[in-house]
């Protein structure tokens, strides 16, 4: 029997086929048992896998039921339906709904799953009236957004997160004062769960920092890395062992330069109190 491989990096759609396909072999199916499952036809689960059928919302939310996966399909739904995500940030989502452990460096703006939904609109707001998307694109942007800061933040069963935020972040004010107070409140809030580390590198640190650009680091369950950066108009998912070893090393060094957590409140507090 010929199966159609894909390259899950090729589209959302492809990474949707792919991880649908891997999520049914583990689970030892068929494509006819697990319509049965999903409630559709074989051919329509066969017609996804290659991506050649458009899933559905509901087809979604219902995969994410069958194979326990929180909210990893209904992600890669929403993924499929933005049209302006960079190549490769669909199979970085695959990979990100999977991992045990989550580990970001942002240089200007609080990491997006941190982000509060104003914070985020307001960014949203201003690359629409750049021209760079439009707004329904910003409205799917925003979705997956929220799904993201669900399962990474808000849920209790979400994986170890871990964010060093260059002092920029805190400095750089996003939709007015007010959001800005909200929203480091929010990072506040977020410290206080046992399974988050929220860390400032401050200017200070200089040359020292060891990133120039974003990085995610994510740590799978067969304990594999794997990284993902963007820059202007890029991005990059990294599964080349070298040079994630080389990433590992960096950021634990990253973490030493960086504030301590109590520090690191106390500079979020701050700057908060700057905003007010």
């Amino acid at each position: 029997m010929n199966i159609k491989r894909l390259n899950p990096g090729a589209s959302p759609r492809a990474a949707f086929g792919d991880q649908l396909r891997r999520s049914r072999l583990e689970k030892g199916w068929t494509q006819v048992e697990a319509g049965l499952h999903l409630g559709c036809t074989g051919a329509h689960v066969s017609g996804v896998e290659t991506a050649s059928k458009l899933p559905g919302r509901l087809f979604a939310v219902r995969a994410d039921e069958v194979f326990s996966t929180g909210l990893l399909f209904q992600i890669l739904w929403q993924a499929i339906k933005g049209r302006s995500f960079l190549e490769g940030f669909p199979e970085y989502l695959a990979e990100e709904a999977k991992a045990v452990e989550v580990r970001m460096f942002e240089l200007d703006v609080i990491p997006g799953p941190l982000q509060t939904p104003e914070y985020a609109a307001a960014i949203a707001k201003a690359d629409v009236a750049r021209g760079i998307i439009d707004e329904t694109q910003a409205k799917e942007r925003l979705a997956l957004l929220a799904a993201r800061r669900r399962r990474l933040i808000q849920s209790p069963a979400g994986p170890y997160f871990y964010a060093v935020l260059n002092e920029g972040c805190l400095r750089r004010v996003v939709g007015g004062p007010a959001v800005m107070v909200r929203q480091l409140d929010a990072l506040e809030q977020a410290s206080a769960s046992p399974r988050i580390t929220i860390q400032v590198a401050p200017f200070a640190l200089g040359e020292h920092r060891p990133f120039v650009l974003p990085i995610s680091l994510l740590s799978l369950p067969d304990r594999s890395l794997i990284g993902y950066t963007e820059s202007e108009g890029q991005a990059t998912l990294v599964r080349d062992a070298a040079t994630l070893a080389t990433w590992d090393r960096a950021y634990h060094h990253l973490q030493v330069g960086a504030l301590s957590e109590l520090a690191s409140l106390d500079k979020i507090r701050a700057a908060r109190e700057e905003n007010r």
